[in-house]
């Protein structure tokens, strides 16, 4: 009979890693009893969604199934307690079932902390968030509640077990006049990929639940959440009416201590997640950043503030005296102050401010207010737009560097002047009749576009192969697994045997890594089972090769790279298919709107996920060919060629 072990791990905050320590395994009564609830619960659920049109609701219910689910698939009992938690937790699903079943759900509307779930778009799975009510909420009020987004630290004995024991059905603490959510955030990446979208659906979930204010929402966190605000904050720099962190990270070298250079192509790759390369978009949310004096972690702060200080851009610091990683209380209360004084003010109304400064490395970070940064010249390099409106004569003077397309809310100004050029009409441009104007930097200058070519672009309707990085369809290969997709396993004859163990053997790997560290099964499906929706709908992670893959060999043509039955060819070089894969991004031939991966899951495995969050960066880029070997593990690949596309999707000379 199976039972299940627990082990003994020390809880940390940290962004580092915990020491495990063994212990005795679960009780027999306790693993049958587990497996008995979970086993109800489960049919419970199931029969709860049949005939219902709208499923939604009831992941209220089936987020506990999953909790215990995913505990006992992964082994993760970490403490003896945890026997007793999965069972509670099965317990409170089951009543919740039982009530559900009745048209009655309890849960909603209290005071205090509820663990509520949701379905993620990304991949299907239920995941845990938790909303929390201030006292004397009244649901039939109309008031608009300020929304505060709390993002958790890293904690080595973290799952869905303890998420939910740590704040199910706990009463407040102190008063407050907002409301709160706290995201699992799918564990302990630091709010990147999956985890990242994880924050925006809870968001989205509350949002649907509750009248939130969206000019009064704080984001805040501490330790990996104070690298996750100042990553959110900055990143997204329109969705606050203030950030906050404490401790955590804003780059990548200093915070894993490397001592030898990042490789070129990990150089441009880091700057999609390093916050210390949007320090300039704190100009439009205010952000203010903690340290305890004695904490290594105090380092965030401080390069925040240095380089808000070199751009003109206060990012106050606060510094808790002699306190390691941990809030000093004063501190904190200075903290939320700062908060509270945004939160009254709220964020400008639109078509305010007046004014923006912005940054990004990366499409996949391009809007702030009423200015998107559709395409670039060079990416991962700092694109940059500051814009000003002038009051007197209705124009609005902007500066670009690395941008070539760009678009503009028409409500902002009555006439546009780019870069020092001519006058362009905004608010009268393309007719009048799209609430963006697109602008396009030519060889003679600026240039506005009319309707038919702004209405083509905003559609994505495309002119024959001119397919171009755009927002969501960016790159690098890991961005796939941010938005809707699903794996495609090949059914066919492989052209190679070695080649075809490799691609299984790559898929799996994926599928184990993302279970455990994302939370969810990845969703698979055989190659003739891809339909017109699922092609439509979601990004096609395609494995295999041509003659395996039967929606490969409709593509391959289509793809930058040459495929035979002997050979690849990337960038000119031949390499033997037999011992060589190729990884890649790039926009579905079949559909311009999502993309294809090629025989990759995320680029970054398990022992960078064991070591540090600020590991989770891309390891590959767009494209990369792999030498490969079997060995006891099944596979050691060696990257031969790895590189990026530039804004055609084509590799450079």
């Amino acid at each position: 009979m199976n039972r299940i072990r627990i082990v003994c791990v020390g809880l940390s905050l940290m962004v580092g890693q915990a020491s495990f320590v063994a212990a005795q395994p679960a009780s027999e009564a306790d693993a049958k009893l587990i497996r008995e609830k979970l086993a109800s619960l489960n049919t419970a659920v199931e029969k709860l969604k049949v005939g219902r049109d709208d499923v939604r609701p009831v992941a209220d219910v089936e987020v506990f199934a999953k909790a215990a689910d995913w505990i006992v698939r992964h082994d993760e009992f970490y403490k003896p307690e945890y026997a007793k938690w999965v069972i509670e937790a099965l317990n409170i699903g089951a009543a919740r079932a039982e009530a559900f079943a009745k048209s009655e759900r309890p849960w909603l509307n209290r005071e205090g902390s509820t663990v509520c779930g949701y379905y993620s778009e990304v991949d299907g799975s239920v995941q845990p968030y938790v909303v929390t009510l201030p006292k004397g909420f009244d649901p039939k009020s109309n008031k608009r509640w300020p929304l505060h987004v709390e993002l958790h630290g890293r904690g080595d004995a973290l799952n869905e077990v303890s998420f939910i024991h740590a704040h199910e059905a706990k009463p407040l603490k102190g008063e407050r006049d907002y409301i709160q959510v706290d995201p699992f955030g799918r564990t302990n990446n630091a709010y990147r990929w999956a985890g990242e979208t994880d924050v925006l659906e809870a968001m989205t979930q509350v949002k649907r639940a509750f009248r939130i204010d969206d000019r009064r929402v704080t984001l805040r966190g501490f330790s990996m959440g104070g690298a996750g605000a100042w990553h959110l904050g900055l990143h997204h720099p329109s969705q606050w009416s203030s950030v906050g962190a404490g401790a955590g990270f804003c780059d990548t070298v200093h915070h894993l201590s490397l001592k030898e250079p990042l490789s070129p192509l990990h150089q441009k790759l880091t700057k999609i997640y390093d916050s210390q390369d949007y320090a300039l978009n704190a100009f439009n949310v205010p952000t203010i950043g903690y340290g305890g004096e004695l904490d290594k972690q105090i380092f965030a702060s401080t390069r925040m503030k240095e380089r808000g200080e070199q751009l003109g851009v206060p990012i106050p610091q606060l510094i808790g005296p002699q306190t390691e990683h941990k809030w000093h209380p004063e501190s904190l209360k200075e903290f939320m102050a700062f908060h509270a004084k945004h939160t009254e003010a709220g964020r400008p109304q639109y078509p305010a401010p007046a004014r923006i400064r912005f940054t990004t490395h990366t499409l996949k970070y391009n809007a702030c207010e009423w200015l998107i940064v559709e395409e670039q010249i060079r990416p991962y390099d700092a694109s940059l737009v500051e814009a000003d409106v002038d009051p007197k004569t209705g124009t609005l003077a902007v500066k670009t560097k690395n941008v070539s397309v760009i678009q503009i809310m028409r409500d902002v100004a009555e006439n546009v002047v780019i870069d020092g050029g001519s006058p362009l009409p905004l608010n009268s441009a393309a007719g009048g009749l799209l609430p963006g104007v697109y602008y396009e930097l030519r060889d003679e200058g600026w240039a506005v576009w009319d309707y038919n070519r702004s209405h083509k672009y905003a559609a994505h309707e495309l002119e024959g192969d001119d397919v171009r990085k755009r927002h969501n369809l960016q790159g690098p290969i890991d961005d796939a697994f941010m938005q809707p997709f699903v794996c495609v396993r090949p059914t066919g004859t492989a052209w190679s045997g070695p080649h075809a163990e490799w691609a299984k053997w790559t898929l799996s790997r994926f599928e184990t890594e993302f279970d455990k560290r994302m939370r969810a099964k990845v969703p698979v499906v055989n190659d003739t089972q891809v339909t017109d929706e699922l092609m439509e709908t979601k990004h096609l992670i395609l494995f295999g090769d041509p003659g395996s893959n039967a929606v490969l060999a409709k593509i391959i043509d289509k793809l930058p790279m040459t495929w035979t039955k002997s050979s690849l060819t990337v960038k000119g070089e031949k390499y033997d298919a037999a011992s060589h894969g190729a990884a890649l991004i790039y926009p579905n031939p079949l559909n311009r709107n999502r993309y294809v991966v090629v025989n990759s899951g995320h680029t970054f495995h398990e022992p960078e996920f064991k070591a540090s969050n600020a590991n989770l960066f891309p390891k590959l880029g767009d494209i990369a060919v792999m030498k490969f070997s079997s060995s006891k593990e099944g596979f050691t690949e060696t990257p031969v060629f790895a590189d990026v596309f530039d804004v055609r999707w084509r590799l450079g000379e």
